[in-house]
């Protein structure tokens, strides 16, 4: 090879390598540190377009781990819309919005997972729900007094849940 492609091959690696780690993106990651755990149970449940096969008491009771840069991971378990138990496992992250005064914060949460519960005749309420376990999305709107906690929780086109919790 001749020392030309040698020299250029030289000095292209140095400025990639040094561009790259220059314009790197940011650690992502998440810590692995508990900062706080909240247990909630389920409040109200509203269906959109309700069905006279629908329940509006799901009995929830849910734990979240969340770690100091607001990642979090759970399990809930609930009754869903048709009474049967299910299981939603799931991680998740809270976003601040406004902090109104220095106990009150309102934030938003999303959170992601696997779903379990929707059998036999309603195996087909939710999408995805081929080998009855389903992707699922959460997203959330929520509000922090000191120690207690409650979310609004959409549940795609479905409905809605609003939940209430302590922080420990």
């Amino acid at each position: 090879m001749p020392r030309y492609y040698q020299w250029v091959g030289g000095v292209a690696g140095v400025w990639l390598s040094t561009t790259v780690s220059a314009f790197s993106l940011p650690d992502w990651s998440p810590t692995l540190a508990l900062d706080h755990t909240l247990v909630q149970t389920s409040l109200l449940t509203r269906h959109f377009d309700p069905d006279p096969d629908h329940i509006n008491q799901q009995q929830l009771a849910s734990i979240e781990l969340h770690n100091p840069d607001r990642w979090l991971t759970g399990a809930a378990w609930f009754k869903n819309s048709f009474d049967q138990p299910t299981w939603y496992f799931y991680v998740g992250r809270e976003f601040p919005l406004w902090q109104f005064s220095e106990g009150v914060k309102i934030r938003a949460k999303l959170t992601g997972g696997l779903l379990r519960g929707y059998k036999g005749e309603y195996r087909d309420k939710i999408p995805l729900n081929h080998f009855e376990i389903a992707p699922a999305l959460l997203p959330s709107i929520g509000v922090q007094w000191g120690r207690v906690e409650s979310d609004l929780i959409i549940f795609g086109t479905a409905g809605m849940m609003v939940t209430a919790g302590l922080r420990f």
